[in-house]
């Protein structure tokens, strides 16, 4: 008899849930035995309360929100395991058109460059004689808050003196921009959408132009759950890998998007979350750009739990003196991910995976074969300032980098 496994995982609303609510929806999770259940949350916050009181037990989360937990930094949290991820990229920056405006008087293109628009921000800052600007994000332990602040210190503005930095939950940001809370925000779609089309707000520039191929969402499993339940794990892992494929082919963009759609999902409409899914997202003006990167759910090893990824969130956390550094620390920073679990559940379905755990980040300038077959492609994964990490050399990277 086949032994059925019940899991319990918790979501936000945003596009990057697709592969959890796809695993369930399009029978993915049931072919792997798995009665899984999806609990909505609205706040990052709330996900992190559930998963420590055990009420799921696994979740849809920012990449460095259980390297947080595991460092103490984000309490109440329990020791969490990431055992894969759900994609790269899907975020943006998106401005007031007030703030638009003054950046277009500076240089700014709808073209989203990063370093062109960081620098009319910065010029549009310097002229600006008002109170300083407001930006938001979804949570201090999140990769939008350090794209934004990357972005920011090597545009030459610092985040924490030129501007303030306020948390939001990411429903809330295209309101919060159109009641003049807030200037900008870095979110997660369909928020972008939404606040471009329904909220009079422009794209800044994109994840995808920060950072290409950069780590987002990732599948947070409480440890004591995950080490207790190991074949549930590794299942949901198969499941979850089938959900990418079908999320990643073209002719499934506008299915996904009537999915997501319902109202115990995203619950927003489908013309705000198919932009995003084919990577032509409108830029403000009725100007659309394709950004052929901007979210992917499997290419480029996508749902693979770089060690490299989690030793960068937790060098931010040292930049952005959230906690100091030591040898112990940065350990429990990468042993939060773990390939090895990722290996071993998704061995057996004959798919081409990293044999390394880590990689240079940013040394990729191509699409670039790797391993003997060469049936995975990696990269291009570049920093917009032409910055590498290098996860065996960390020290060196934290004293290479200034707050702002």
């Amino acid at each position: 008899m086949t032994t059925r496994h019940a899991i319990t995982a918790g979501f936000v609303p945003l596009l990057d849930s697709a592969l959890l609510v796809v695993a369930r929806e399009m029978g993915f999770a049931e072919e792997q035995a798995i009665d899984l259940t999806l609990v909505r949350e609205r706040s990052w916050a709330s996900i992190r309360d559930r998963l420590a009181v055990r009420h799921i037990d696994v979740a849809h989360i920012l990449g460095p929100m259980p390297i947080a937990g595991n460092l103490g930094l984000n309490v109440p949290a329990p020791e969490m395991i990431v055992p894969m991820a759900l994609g790269l990229g899907g975020n943006a920056v998106t401005v007031s058109a007030a703030l638009w405006h003054a950046m277009a008087e500076h240089g700014a293109t709808m073209d989203l460059d990063a370093h062109r628009n960081g620098v009319a921000l910065r010029k549009a800052i310097d002229a600006r004689k008002t109170a300083p600007l407001r930006f938001g994000v979804v949570h201090p332990y999140s990769g939008h808050n350090y794209e934004l602040r990357y972005w920011l210190a090597a545009s030459g503005i610092d985040p924490d003196r030129d501007m303030e930095i306020l948390v939001l939950p990411p429903p809330d940001m295209g309101d919060a921009l159109a009641g003049n809370v807030i200037d900008g925000y870095c979110a997660g779609e369909p928020w972008n959408t939404f606040g471009v089309l329904r909220r009079g707000g422009h794209l800044a520039t994109v994840k995808a132009a920060i950072w290409r191929s950069s780590p987002e969402k990732v599948l947070g499993v409480n440890a004591r759950w995950g080490e207790a339940n190991p074949e549930a794990m590794a299942a949901l892992l198969v499941a979850l890998h089938q959900a990418s494929l079908w999320c990643a082919r073209p002719d499934n963009h506008e299915a996904l998007a009537k999915l997501l759609a319902k109202s115990a999902y995203v619950g927003r409409d489908v013309e705000l979350l198919l932009p995003a899914l084919g990577g032509n997202l409108p830029v403000g003006g009725g100007v659309v750009q394709s950004i052929s990167d901007f979210f992917v759910p499997n290419a480029k090893a996508a749902t693979f739990p770089w060690k490299s990824h989690a030793l960068w969130f937790y060098t931010q956390m040292i930049r952005w003196r959230q906690i100091e550094h030591t040898a112990e620390r940065q350990r429990i920073a990468a042993e939060t991910y773990r390939p090895d679990l990722y290996r071993a559940a998704l061995k057996g379905l004959g798919i081409a995976m990293p044999s390394a755990s880590a990689k240079v980040e940013g040394a990729l300038t191509a699409a670039t074969p790797v391993g003997s077959s060469g049936a995975l492609t990696l990269g291009p994964d570049g920093f917009f300032d032409g910055g590498r990490f290098d996860p065996d050399d960390v020290e060196a990277y934290i004293a290479s980098q200034s707050t702002g």
